[in-house]
């Protein structure tokens, strides 16, 4: 497979003429698509850093695409192509099968099983460390983020999108780490970092020591092999 890092937290990954597309602002992700394939549009939450309605321009040139909304957006004009999604949901579509989880900020995060591979986006689900915020609400933040993440133990997961946001400063880290050691997936991909690009060179070798592989990002539509 491949995986394409569009910006910030979106990305697309290519199985042959099938892609999975998270989070994705930039309509100019089609040059990746294909005619003869499928293409399944996710978008965790309404926030402008990881929804825009360009992404509805893929239809409109006719590409046979499938999206799937977490439940805080608003679509006017539903059609049998759309499927919004609250937490805690299971569907299925030709090959396609999706959980969704909850966030610790808005909408829902997703865990797609296609074609042998079990692949989590975390959407806005952090570990939201500001550091002027009370103690209180560190903790009860804290306590959302594992309390959410727990739930995904033992699922197996091959590829997982977790957010390092740089906001955070040196807390940048804190989600990255948990969700390696609760739930340990085969490849960790940082996302939710916009132009920072030299934080995942940073978290790469903050999680050195964890059996995973964890990806360095370095420029926007940066194309990643992943072999599993």
């Amino acid at each position: 497979m491949e995986i394409i890092h569009i910006y910030h937290s979106g990305f697309l990954i290519k199985f042959d003429n099938d892609t999975l597309v998270f989070d994705c602002l930039d309509s100019s992700a089609s040059k990746y698509f294909s005619q003869h394939g499928k293409n399944y549009v996710f978008t965790t939450h309404s926030h402008s850093d990881h929804y825009s309605q360009n992404i509805f321009e893929w239809e409109r040139k006719n590409y046979n695409v499938e999206y799937f909304f977490g439940d805080d957006i608003t679509i006017r004009d539903i059609r049998p192509n759309y499927h919004i999604m609250d937490k805690y949901q299971s569907l299925k579509t030709n090959n396609l099968e999706i959980e969704t989880f909850g966030s610790t900020d808005s909408g829902v995060s997703f865990f797609v099983k296609f074609r042998g591979n079990n692949i989590f986006h975390a959407g806005d689900l952090n570990w939201w460390h500001w550091k002027n915020d009370s103690k209180e609400t560190q903790r009860k933040e804290e306590s959302d983020f594992k309390l959410e993440v727990d739930k995904l133990k033992g699922r197996g997961i091959d590829i997982a999108f977790i957010p390092v946001d740089p906001r955070l400063d040196e807390y940048y880290y804190l989600a990255a780490e948990y969700f390696a050691k609760t739930i340990k997936p085969k490849i960790l991909i940082p996302m939710h970092f916009a132009d920072n690009f030299d934080i995942t060179k940073k978290i790469k070798e903050k999680l050195g020591d964890f059996n995973m592989e964890v990806i360095e990002i370095v420029k926007r539509d940066q194309e990643l092999d992943i072999n599993i």
